[in-house]
């Protein structure tokens, strides 16, 4: 078994890092994303009640939140392309446990998440974000992060079992971002001015992570915010994972 998921998970990693079309994206993408919205709506923090007067802190959460929505896409692809080459019908004739296969598939995003996570803090700090809780905020941060790109990792990986297409996994993955911009990203909900807004935000399981996010950045310590991200994050995950392995035993049984 440890054998099995050495085995893929190496190449998992190894596919990922010798694909700078899936690298680049995941970091460049979300950077520009922080850039454009700190600059342009950096007048947000003058409003009244606004939760900080350093909008570039606030507006790093974006890159986190892109980032690892992101791995939706990476993942989805990479399986999409096993099932299109017929790599998933040669694992069918091997004994190859399905764990293995799901834990391999994740483990070269999880690499690429902790490349994120150092360049996304890097950059922030550069550009003028303090986060206010200290070392230990960032820390939980990455961890919370790291668990969000396992939980759209999962996601990924069902939407490229469901669909078998390269195609579909692209067309579906962006459409994350619309959700991501249906949230909180941009502005705190008691601040939004049209109640359907605010209405729309509170039922996006998004605005809660993206809230635990950003508390760790830019308040001192919100107890309800960090707990409500790790929820979310953790749901997502195993429930794409589960829903995931449901789906490889039907892709394995039928090919």
């Amino acid at each position: 078994m440890g054998r099995q998921v050495w085995l893929l998970a190496r190449r998992s990693i190894l596919g990922t890092l010798r694909s700078p079309g899936a690298i680049l994206p995941t970091l460049a993408v979300p950077l520009l994303l922080f850039f454009v919205i700190s600059s342009g709506l950096s007048a947000a923090e003058k409003i009244k009640g606004f939760p900080t007067d350093n909008f570039t802190t606030f507006a790093l959460t974006i890159a986190f939140a892109n980032g690892a929505l992101v791995t939706i896409a990476n993942t989805g692809q990479a399986t999409a392309t096993d099932i299109e080459s017929g790599f998933m019908d040669r694992l069918s004739m091997t004994p190859m446990r399905g764990f293995a296969f799901l834990g391999a598939q994740l483990a070269g995003v999880f690499l690429l998440g902790i490349v994120q996570a150092g360049l996304f803090i890097a950059v922030g700090l550069a550009a003028g974000a303090r986060p206010e809780t200290g070392v230990l905020g960032v820390v939980v941060l990455v961890v919370m992060f790291l668990l969000a790109v396992l939980a759209f990792g999962a996601a990924g990986m069902l939407i490229g079992l469901r669909t078998g297409s390269g195609e579909a996994v692209q067309a579906i993955a962006p459409l994350m971002t619309v959700f991501l911009f249906l949230s909180s990203i941009n502005m705190p909900r008691n601040l939004m001015e049209h109640e359907w807004f605010v209405w729309i935000a509170t039922a996006n399981p998004l605005t809660y992570l993206v809230e635990g996010l950003r508390s760790l950045l830019i308040s001192d310590w919100n107890a309800q915010a960090v707990i409500l991200g790790f929820i979310v994050a953790a749901v997502i995950f195993a429930a794409a994972l589960t829903l995931s392995a449901m789906s490889l035993r039907t892709r394995l049984i039928r090919t």
